[in-house]
């Protein structure tokens, strides 16, 4: 009883105390963001632990879309959380045995649009699989509709070619030359 009339008196005597709240969050970057998905599936004439033995490892990007450069690891360790690959300081956040999720680093001076890709190697049967690849982001800095479906036309399109080739490299094929670099004949 002496507790819940202590309880009472200081109370009563800080009536805001009762009434106090947690601050209000900062306001957001993007106060009305636009997040775009982009799915992509491609089936596969092999199993799944086949396909990602062949081409889910972090850095196999390099190969599959073609990238003149390379990919290494620049921190921590290939395939596990927290490693970091060249190929736009992309950052592996999630796993599984056959997938991967990626984002990339927020960077000084650009709104961060909170970009992902997933990469999944998907059984079907035990003889077949699929590729799955999915995109999410936020595109609420393009200016308007045309704007977001041409950016999305052009992710699809360059992702697509990568699908391909992951396709063609799980079944034991060989990669044509990369495309030509754009402006150039």
């Amino acid at each position: 009883m002496k507790t819940l009339i202590s309880a009472a008196f200081v109370l009563s005597a800080f009536p805001g105390l009762a009434a106090a709240q947690a601050p209000a969050p900062p306001p957001m970057q993007t106060p009305n963001p636009t997040y775009a998905t982009v799915n992509m599936e491609i089936d596969v004439n092999k199993p799944a632990a086949e396909v990602w033995k062949r081409v889910g490892k972090y850095c196999d990007i390099a190969e599959w879309f073609q990238i003149a450069a390379g990919c290494t690891i620049l921190s921590g360790k290939d395939g596990e959380f927290g490693a970091v690959r060249s190929v736009a300081n992309e950052i592996l956040v999630g796993k599984t045995e056959l997938s991967y999720t990626y984002t990339q680093p927020v960077r000084e001076g650009v709104r961060f649009n909170m970009y992902h890709g997933t990469l999944e190697a998907r059984p079907v049967t035990a003889t077949t699989s699929k590729i799955v690849y999915t995109l999410f982001f936020d595109n609420s800095n393009l200016p308007d509709q045309a704007a977001k479906d041409a950016d999305l036309a052009r992710r699809k399109t360059q992702f697509m070619r990568g699908m391909n080739n992951m396709k063609l490299l799980a079944e034991g094929g060989t990669l044509p030359p990369p495309p030509a670099p754009r402006g150039r004949q």
